[in-house]
């Protein structure tokens, strides 16, 4: 496996490289401190698997910055590293779909398992940072999503299969129709695709 990860703070580059080292010592892991240092790589090594970046590092858009990574190298993971916890942030990282959200100040004994989860190829967000976006979603009949709801809505609004979003979340296809079903109830929509636009105009994704 091959992992890239960016970030101008070299203490922290470190520290992850350590930990991964650790958790798969027998993957390649490249470093960037910089996102033109990150393109020159991806352009020698375009079949990276997962990219965990800071992408403050660069002054155009998370959107932008994604988009040029993905033309280097269209297959790639990606996930941030980011030292802001602000809901607004998590919520834009939701949408493009990167594979997790690392903040820096995060515990030790838990960065190492939500590196666990997405080097097994599932995501990881932080639950009180999604339980902060569920809680926004105020419901027309006063209730709010539960924060397996919001996950479930998360992948749904990525275009995933339930048993795609059965695999992410590591329970039966069963148990994700049941997810799926509450939280139609819950949004008062009466497909998937519906969930999603009602979800999109109340700003919760």
């Amino acid at each position: 496996m091959k992992i890239i990860i960016a970030d101008d703070h070299a203490l922290y580059r470190d520290g992850l490289r350590l930990n991964l080292d650790k958790i798969l010592p027998e993957a390649t892991l490249s470093e960037a401190a910089s996102f033109a240092e990150l393109l020159e790589l991806l352009k020698k090594e375009p079949d990276t698997d997962l990219l965990l970046t800071d992408l403050n590092m660069t002054k155009t858009d998370w959107e932008d910055s994604i988009k040029s990574i993905k033309e280097y190298a269209p297959d790639i993971r990606i996930g941030i590293i980011s030292s802001s916890e602000n809901i607004h942030a998590i919520k834009r990282a939701l949408n493009l779909g990167v594979c997790c959200y690392l903040p820096k100040d995060i515990d030790t004994k838990v960065l190492n398992s939500a590196l666990g989860l997405i080097l097994n190829g599932a995501t990881y967000f932080p639950p009180a940072l999604l339980k902060q976006a569920a809680d926004k979603m105020n419901l027309a009949n006063g209730k709010k999503l539960t924060n397996r709801q919001f996950e479930v809505l998360k992948y749904l609004s990525q275009g995933l299969s339930n048993k795609q979003i059965a695999y992410q979340m590591d329970v039966s296809e069963a148990t994700v129709k049941l997810h799926i079903n509450a939280l139609l109830r819950a949004v008062g929509a009466t497909n998937r695709t519906q969930a999603v636009i009602r979800a999109q105009k109340m700003g919760v994704i």
